[in-house]
């Protein structure tokens, strides 16, 4: 189930979203790049649709996913 993140509070969507970011150790090349300038990457494709916060009832987790992602393994 998607999770708009705006029903989300300020505080626990910056939480969600480092959490993430630090658990992916996502490779951003050459340039480091701090953790305040990742969440606001993550922020900006939350805001554009590229990625979605799914909460999985059978788990009981919330993750973020790009949403062709989300679709594709929702299909059918």
């Amino acid at each position: 189930m998607i999770i708009p993140y705006t029903d989300i509070a300020e505080d626990t969507l910056n939480n969600l979203i480092e959490y993430y970011v630090l658990r992916e150790g996502t490779d951003y090349g050459e340039q480091e790049v701090s953790l305040p300038e990742k969440v606001a990457a993550v922020k900006r494709q939350l805001r554009n649709g590229e990625v979605v916060i799914v909460y999985s009832e059978l788990h009981e987790t919330v993750n973020l996913m790009p949403k062709q992602l989300f679709i594709q393994q929702h299909a059918g």
